[in-house]
């Protein structure tokens, strides 16, 4: 099986297997964009290449298209971030190479037959993997070096994590603290409470508008007219003959090749209790079948594979190698039409029929037309795109309108209001868009801009018809805002100073309640909360749990802003230990594993930073630092 992954397993398939054995650290991995740099970076001698480093940022770029949009100091800060990771899978690798830990073609077999992607009703279908193959462009041996390399990592993750250990009196200690409740009792003061004191005059809101010339900013703007050329809209104009699909296929045969496949029925006879009986009762129905009654009504009454009795004991169209074993020698010995049996393997007797045997050649046209009718469409949508690109660029050396620009392509002038330095309309946040609208000759409306790449399927060529200078807003258009700034600020202040008061009020000696009374607020009764109260303030409740314990005569007084915009003024009056006594057995044993494992999680990350710390690492800051081209 793994000969025929080398020889057909590609593509998005092979990304979302690698998500199906996922690992903590990103699995990427040929754009070579820096010709006579051969390393990103060395670890131990063994190089991290360029083509690596840079496929693996560009497929983080294509996974999550928001990245592209961030300023280039962040998208900087994303490529080292890459590196780093995969110089901590290259630490894992050369560990392992050292170890000669060695994963099994079975091993990766069976994590390929267990992929949803590839099962029809919970089961390894062939046909869908032949036909996801088919459809896909991963190169066979890096898929498969790929899963190798994931499963070893996978292994020894769990392996450091599996041996992590807390000892009772470590667990009890957790659970005491993890079920501890407090006792407080508080007082809440809101900004409604306050109102009455604040307020705002003309004189404050001019003082505060003079005083804060950045704020109240609109922001520069421009509108555009553009052309654009767009793969996808080429792509749709694009129409392929049956002619064209079948001489396409014709000349792709040899990527579609299948190893012999045989279609087969049986009926499974179980052990059970009796072994002796099971070989007697799949001999009877050897004999009936041979007698020749109907091997489908036989499978269905007779056969305990529920997978297949009810499909007449149906196994599908499958090869040699997903039927290892003494069932698959039979079948794949047999003549179409012959009926044997029993045959014994782990899970009992069967009988088994052979209908019918595809020998090794290409898949039929009908399974592939829709790969070869999409592959020629890309084609012809890809050459049309690079003929629009050359007339373009011709075309834009003599252009100063973008209408005699647009005709000459044959192509319409579309528009865009608005778009400012941090993007806007179509473009989103391309950086490049950006640069090209706010160039000062562009901007002038003096020059047509360069042509602009958004992306590797859109190409534009700008003229801004409209700039707007950014500009301050006057002031009465945000007189209303400023005052609800101003009465915020002195809400805040006047909350910040009763809570003040009635904290230095406890600490005089007044009693919570009167001391709340004070300042307007109202104590509530005391109350017992828990780390986990989901219906408590959890401000609040992160603050008391924060809070130092109470002595037996002096309680523990803080104060905190609440979830809701006011403060909360606490006493913490008393702290009762959990009880583990209390949890239910099996819930305190899932969490003693909960436990163990998050302290394996932290062992594994200290395993993998002590490799890093003892490897010698080499950065090629140039290919770091690079611009990226995404």
């Amino acid at each position: 099986m793994l000969q025929n992954i080398r020889e057909k397993f590609t593509g998005w398939i092979a990304i979302s297997i690698l998500a199906l054995i996922g690992f903590s650290f990103v699995f990427v991995g040929l754009n070579y964009s820096f010709i006579g740099q051969s390393y990103a970076a060395k670890v131990d001698g063994v190089d991290i290449s360029v083509g690596q480093f840079e496929n693996a940022y560009r497929e983080q770029l294509q996974a999550n298209p928001q990245l592209a949009q961030l300023p280039e100091e962040y998208r900087q800060q994303l490529r080292s971030n890459i590196l780093e990771q995969l110089i901590q899978q290259r630490v894992i690798d050369n560990y392992l190479d050292q170890a000669g830990y060695q994963v099994s073609d079975e091993d990766v077999t069976a994590m390929i037959q267990r992929a949803p992607e590839f099962q029809v009703n919970g089961k390894f279908d062939i046909e869908t993997y032949r036909t996801l193959l088919a459809q896909a462009g991963y190169e066979p041996a890096r898929f498969e070096a790929a899963q190798r390399q994931s499963l070893r990592r996978q292994q020894l993750q769990r392996a450091i994590r599996g041996s992590a250990l807390v000892s009772p009196a470590q667990y009890r200690r957790f659970l005491n603290l993890a079920a501890e409740q407090r006792v407080v009792t508080l007082a809440t003061i809101d900004a409604d409470a306050v109102q009455n004191e604040v307020a705002v005059t003309d004189e404050m809101i001019t003082a505060f508008y003079d005083d804060n010339p950045t704020l109240y900013q609109l922001p520069e703007t421009a509108d555009v007219e553009y052309v654009e050329i767009s793969r996808s809209d080429i792509a749709a104009t694009v129409s392929v003959s049956e002619q064209e699909i079948q001489e396409y296929y014709e000349s792709s045969k040899e990527r579609y090749l299948q190893d012999e496949q045989r279609q087969a029925r049986h009926i499974l006879i179980p052990f059970g209790d009796d072994e002796d009986a099971a070989e007697t009762t799949a001999r009877e129905l050897l004999a009936r079948a041979e007698a020749g009654e109907s091997f489908e009504d036989l499978a269905r009454d007779h056969s305990a594979d529920g997978g297949t009795a009810t499909q007449g004991g149906d196994l599908g169209v499958l090869t040699r190698s997903q039927l290892p074993g003494e069932l698959g020698g039979s079948i794949f010995s047999m003549d179409e039409g012959m009926i044997e049996g029993p045959v014994k393997t782990d899970f009992g007797y069967h009988i088994v029929r052979l209908d019918r045997i595809l020998e090794r050649g290409p898949l039929p046209l009908d399974q592939v037309r829709g790969e070869l009718t999409s592959e020629l469409q890309d084609r012809q949508a890809e050459s049309r795109f690079r003929d629009l690109e050359r007339k373009l660029s011709d075309a834009l050396f003599d252009a100063t309108d973008i209408r005699a620009l647009a005709a000459a392509i044959g192509t319409e002038v579309k528009t865009a209001a608005g778009v400012t330095r941090l993007g806007g309309g179509d473009f989103g946040g391309s950086q490049a868009a950006i640069d090209a609208i706010f160039d000062e000759a562009v901007l002038a409306g003096d020059l047509l801009s360069e042509i602009v790449e958004l992306d590797a399927n859109r190409t534009v060529v700008f003229a801004v018809t409209n700039h707007v200078p950014a500009q301050r807003q006057p002031l009465d258009e945000v007189r209303a805002a400023i005052a609800e700034a101003l009465k915020a600020q002195q809400a805040e202040k006047l909350m910040t100073e009763k809570a003040e008061q009635m904290l230095a009020a406890l600490a005089a000696g007044e009693e919570f309640a009167a001391a709340a009374e004070s300042i307007g607020a109202t104590a509530a009764p005391s109350t017992v909360i828990t780390r986990n109260a989901e219906d408590f303030d959890q401000s609040v409740a992160v603050a008391v749990f924060t809070a130092l314990k109470p002595t037996e005569d002096k309680p523990t007084w803080g104060s905190t802003r609440n979830d809701d915009g006011g403060f909360t003024i606490y006493s913490l009056d008393a702290v009762m230990p959990g009880r583990p006594e209390s949890i239910p057995l099996a819930e305190r044993d899932a969490g003693k594993m909960q436990l163990a494992d998050q302290s394996g999680i932290g062992d594994f990350v200290a395993f993998v930073q002590a490799l890093r710390a003892n490897a010698d690492i080499a950065i090629n800051r140039d290919v770091l630092a690079a611009q990226d081209l995404f």
